[in-house]
């Protein structure tokens, strides 16, 4: 018997992505169809993202107001929307798995790019974004003329970025270093304190993420830096982007290439003692469940799900059972972003916990959506819908005026700047001036600030 919402925990089926079914016309058709038409009984969703807004509009406007009326071409902007940012499964939807309407809307959205990737049609700009590797490795070596052309402000590349690659003239990009992170953990080998309480008893490898490794590698340092400080043995490792900017393209095969590779690798440093830590809240994403579903009879992939943690995870794990070392305050005080790959880790806000461990500090709250999600914040199409959907979070960061704004999701923490402050010196406000990772807010109350930037 059929209920009308389930209180049990969600559980998720794996990506038939193998199967010829997946990628049949008449039966996405089918399921798109079944799916849209329980969400819009239901419109729990309807302020989560424009997804949910934009088939509520199709449905209304329609000659019937029932989901018959729409044209299944007009699906296509729907898709567009979603940035398989996972909130509507995880905080929303009452019908996922176990209930029987077995209701997976952003793999749906998934499957229907999939189904339209395999027919030809591709974002060429999207797609060579996605070479996170490529593109990292070939900016490192003219990092300052690559930075010059991509920065916001440059009025002599910016328009022609716009017209020529597609990618919005006001959206901020980050900057790529010379200097990798991989390359500066090579370079200034660091032992961990034998002073703090769990010093001998844990060893983490951090897995550096292609954000960490060629955009911010001073979050790789502090992340290091902090681990040492309170004990812990580190190790950076990075056999190669976890695939997420494939994922979003819908290129499952490659996301299951970069399972295999990446998986091989740091299962080698599990045998070997070692704790995983992701400092990006997508990759930790990736390791944890996505490519458990999308190739689920590979063991590293299931062993490595095993041993990751989020980097703020993990810290207050350490607090909660060893101790950590003395902290001091810091009265400007922070607003944190808990990103949606975050929280769609179902392991609860750690970053404001690990926050909170700093004494006399203000630790603001915010959980919503930045509106950003990878290309689509960047690319002209979608950017102003990326704008839109996170100008809650915008307006939450300028009200709460701390002095430091952080996120796990480096992305979402440059869009949240850049747009608050627009948003703030409209009404002669100030508003912190960069993106910081929480990690690296932990790092400042530690006096651990030589490799912050």
């Amino acid at each position: 018997m059929s209920k009308e919402g389930s209180l049990e925990a969600p559980t998720r089926e794996p990506i038939a992505w193998r199967d010829a079914d997946f990628y049949d016309a008449q039966k996405l058709e089918a399921e798109t169809r079944r799916v849209f038409d329980i969400c819009h009984g239901c419109r729990r969703c309807f302020n989560l993202c424009d997804s949910f807004p934009r088939l509520f509009d199709l449905i209304d406007a329609s000659p019937t107001e029932e989901l018959d009326g729409v044209d299944s071409k007009d699906f296509s902007s729907v898709v567009e929307a979603c940035t398989l940012c996972d909130m509507c499964f995880m905080t929303k939807c009452p019908y996922v798995p176990p209930h029987a309407f077995n209701l997976d809307f952003p793999h749906l959205m998934l499957r229907y790019r999939a189904v339209e990737a395999k027919n030809g049609k591709k974002d060429f700009t999207q797609g060579q974004l996605a070479e996170m590797d490529r593109n990292g490795r070939l900016a490192a070596i003219a990092s300052p003329i690559v930075n010059w052309a991509s920065s916001k402000g440059n009025g002599l590349t910016r328009p022609l970025m716009e017209k020529v690659a597609h990618i919005d003239r006001d959206a901020v990009l980050p900057q790529f270093h010379t200097r990798t992170f991989m390359a500066q953990d090579r370079n200034d080998p660091i032992l961990p304190n034998a002073n703090a309480p769990a010093y001998g008893k844990r060893k983490a490898a951090i897995f550096a993420t292609c954000f960490v490794n060629y955009n911010k590698p001073s979050t790789g340092m502090a992340a290091r830096a902090v681990l040492n400080h309170i004990g812990v043995e580190t190790r950076a490792a990075y056999p190669g982007c976890c695939g997420m900017p494939f994922l979003e393209q819908a290129d499952i095969a490659r996301v299951a290439e970069q399972a295999k590779k990446v998986s091989k690798d740091l299962v080698k440093l599990i045998d070997e003692g070692y704790d995983i830590i992701t400092p990006t809240a997508s990759c930790g994403l990736m390791l944890k469940f996505e490519w458990a579903l999308i190739l689920p009879e590979n063991e590293d992939v299931k062993r490595l799900a095993e041993h990751v943690y989020d980097i703020d995870e993990y810290v207050v794990h350490v607090a909660k059972n060893e101790g950590l070392p003395p902290l001091s305050s810091l009265p400007e005080g922070v607003t944190v972003h808990i990103p949606c790959h975050a929280r769609a880790q179902n392991m609860g806000p750690k970053a404001a916990e690990m926050l909170r461990l700093i004494p006399e500090t203000p630790v603001d709250v915010i959980e919503r959506c930045s509106g950003h999600g990878g290309t689509f914040g960047v690319v002209k199409p979608t950017h102003e819908t990326a704008v839109k959907v996170g100008r809650p979070v915008f307006r939450q960061a300028v009200q709460q005026a701390r002095g430091h704004i952080a996120s796990d999701c480096p992305l979402a923490g440059l869009h949240i700047v850049e747009n608050s402050k627009a948003l703030a010196a409209k009404d002669g406000k100030t508003v912190a001036d960069k993106a910081e990772h929480p990690i690296e807010i932990l790092a400042r109350a530690f006096g651990l600030t030589e490799h912050l930037s």
